[in-house]
């Protein structure tokens, strides 16, 4: 029988399922930043642990850089920013700094830099991970909490959900983009809708639309929005 890219990728993570539990999932790159960052690292110095996977984790400077030119004026937007630099100093995880030429939004470096492949798990303390989805991968937002359990395991408890598949079909009239797409979508189905979204018909739709879909599809309560990645 056949599988979905979700199945098939959910499957070949599960580290252990045991009946009526999550099932714990290994993650292949974990995206961190300087907002949902401190309290985990401060958890794994209190604990005694160590980054698990430091080669599998990247930071990049994101929330709290201005978009002009010049020092950050915002003491607490500097503090986080000077506690990413620090922590990562300590528990050795690359980070790609103000400056440093490789920086960006979070959820675009991954694409942008390569690092972002279809069939891989990919997690970030950001609800726009789902933004990975657009290129096969199985990607979600997490909790600080999360973070602190992905740092010190690279593994993550997650039950198993449900999925839907959606199918857009045809040409799109003048116009119309994959914003509209996805809030036809929403108002079609309601603010609790799928999970799944497979791109199969709809040729013209270009990666940068199906970014957009997978992005917003995270306000749709769709967890794990994906797109099928032509071979």
């Amino acid at each position: 029988m056949s599988k979905t890219l979700f199945e098939r990728i959910w499957e070949s993570h599960v580290v252990r399922e045991e009946p009526g539990e999550p099932a714990l999932l290994y993650i292949d790159l974990h995206l961190i930043h300087e907002v949902t960052t401190p309290q985990a690292f401060d958890g794994l110095r209190l604990a005694g642990r160590r980054v698990r996977r430091p080669d599998l984790t990247l930071a990049t400077m994101d929330h709290n850089v201005p978009t002009t030119d010049g020092p950050i004026h915002d003491p607490l937007a500097r503090a986080q920013l000077d506690a990413l630099r620090a922590n990562c100093a300590e528990f050795g995880v690359p980070l790609y700094a103000t400056g440093s030429g490789r920086e960006g939004i979070v959820h675009v470096i991954g694409p942008e830099l390569g690092l972002t492949q279809p069939g891989m798990t990919i997690v970030c303390g950001d609800s726009h991970t789902s933004t990975h989805g657009a290129f096969g991968a199985l990607a979600f937002g997490v909790g600080t909490s999360e973070v602190g359990h992905v740092l010190a395991t690279q593994c993550l408890p997650r039950p198993r959900p449900r999925t839907m598949r959606i199918l857009y079909a045809g040409d799109l009239p003048f116009g119309v983009t994959s914003k509209d797409l996805i809030l036809g979508t929403i108002g079609r189905i309601g603010v609790d809708g799928g999970v799944e979204a497979e791109k199969v018909l709809l040729q013209e739709l270009a990666d940068r639309w199906t970014v957009t879909l997978r992005t917003h599809a995270e306000h749709w309560a769709a967890v794990y929005p994906m797109t099928w990645r032509d071979a």
